[in-house]
C-alpha cells in the first residue's frame, strides 16, 4: 500500500515459517524502499516466546533499513502472554486495528522525514 507493506497473518506460525516471514519482509521492504511495515495479527490466538522474538527482530531489522513497524490486532491473550514472558517488542509500535496502524505509520514516517530532511536548516 504505497510506501508501506501490509502483512496479514492468518494462521499460527511455526518456527520455519516465522523465520521465512521475517526474512522476506525485510528483503521486500529493502527492495521496494518501503518506509513502514504493518503486521496484522488479529487472527493469531497464540504467540510463544519464539514468535515474540521474531516480531521484535522484524522491528529491529526494519529500523536498520529506515522503516517503521506497527503490529495491529493483538488479542488480549496474546498481549498478556507477551508480558508474562517478559518479551518487550522493542522497535515495534502497536495499534488497535489496521486503520489506526496506518495512521500511526504515516505519522511516524512523516516525523522521520522531517528529522532527516537535508534541506531543513
Amino acid at each position: 500500500m504505497g510506501q508501506f507493506l501490509l502483512v496479514t497473518i492468518q494462521i499460527d506460525l511455526y518456527d520455519r515459517l516465522a523465520l521465512d516471514l521475517a526474512a522476506d519482509l525485510v528483503k521486500t521492504a529493502s527492495k521496494t524502499g518501503a518506509r513502514g511495515i504493518l503486521i496484522d495479527i488479529s487472527a493469531v490466538d497464540i504467540v510463544d516466546s519464539f514468535m515474540g522474538r521474531i516480531l521484535s527482530n522484524i522491528g529491529a531489522m526494519a529500523k536498520l533499513i529506515a522503516a517503521e513497524t506497527v503490529v495491529v490486532g493483538m488479542q488480549p491473550a496474546v498481549a498478556i502472554t507477551l508480558v508474562e514472558l517478559g518479551l518487550p517488542l522493542s522497535g515495534i509500535h502497536t495499534a488497535l486495528n489496521v486503520e489506526k496502524g496506518m495512521a500511526l505509520l504515516r505519522s511516524k514516517v512523516a516525523g522521520t522525514a522531517s528529522e532527516t530532511d537535508p534541506n531543513d536548516d
